[in-house]
C-alpha cells in the first residue's frame, strides 16, 4: 500500500512540473468592447525562431489553427459583421487556410479543438477570403489584435512577414 502511495505521489509530482514549465507557444487573450458587444480572442502565439513561416511551416492551402496548440477561439456577445459575413453572438474556432494572396478565415461552431486534426467543414458557420499583405517589418510571434475605427473595428493577424486584415463592423 505504502509502494503504491509513494508511485502515485512520484506521478503527481512529474505532472506539478510539467505544468508549470511555461509553453514555448504562451497563451494570449485580446479583447475590444464598442457599445454593447464585447469580442474575445483567445490563441497561443507561436514564434518564428528562424524559421520560414508560411509555405512552410505553415503549408499553403491547408487548414491551420490559426496559433499553436488548442485552436483559437473568438466569442462576440452581440452580432458584428466580419468581412462579409454576419455573426450571431456566440463562441466559436477561428481557424484559417493561408495562401500567397488570400486567407480563407473560417468560423466553426466545434469548440475545444485540439489544432485542426478534426476539423469538420460540415461545422462552418462563416467562410471568407481576405487578402494578404507583405510587410517590412518582421513579428517574431504569432500576433492577434484589433484596431478600432469610430464605429467598426480590423482584426489583424501578423506573422513574420505577413498581415492581414478582416473588417469587423458592429451591428
Amino acid at each position: 500500500m505504502v509502494l503504491i502511495a509513494v508511485a502515485c505521489w512520484n506521478i503527481t509530482e512529474i505532472y506539478a512540473q510539467e505544468a508549470l514549465k511555461p509553453r514555448p507557444s504562451p497563451l494570449e487573450m485580446v479583447t475590444m468592447k464598442y457599445e454593447d458587444t464585447y469580442v474575445k480572442i483567445t490563441y497561443c502565439r507561436p514564434h518564428k525562431r528562424g524559421r520560414k513561416i508560411f509555405g512552410d511551416l505553415e503549408p499553403f492551402g491547408e487548414v491551420w489553427r490559426t496559433g499553436a496548440n488548442e485552436a483559437t477561439e473568438i466569442t462576440v456577445t452581440g452580432s458584428v459583421k466580419l468581412g462579409n459575413q454576419i455573426i450571431k453572438p456566440g463562441t466559436y474556432t477561428l481557424f484559417t487556410i493561408p495562401n500567397k494572396d488570400h486567407w480563407t478565415i473560417i468560423l466553426n461552431s466545434e469548440l475545444g479543438q485540439w489544432g485542426a486534426y478534426n476539423y469538420n467543414s460540415k461545422l462552418d458557420v462563416a467562410r471568407f477570403d481576405v487578402p494578404v499583405l507583405t510587410t517590412t517589418e518582421v513579428y517574431e510571434p504569432f500576433t492577434i489584435a484589433f484596431e478600432q475605427k469610430a464605429h467598426s473595428a480590423e482584426l489583424v493577424m501578423m506573422w513574420d512577414r505577413t498581415k492581414v486584415t478582416i473588417p469587423v463592423e458592429f451591428m
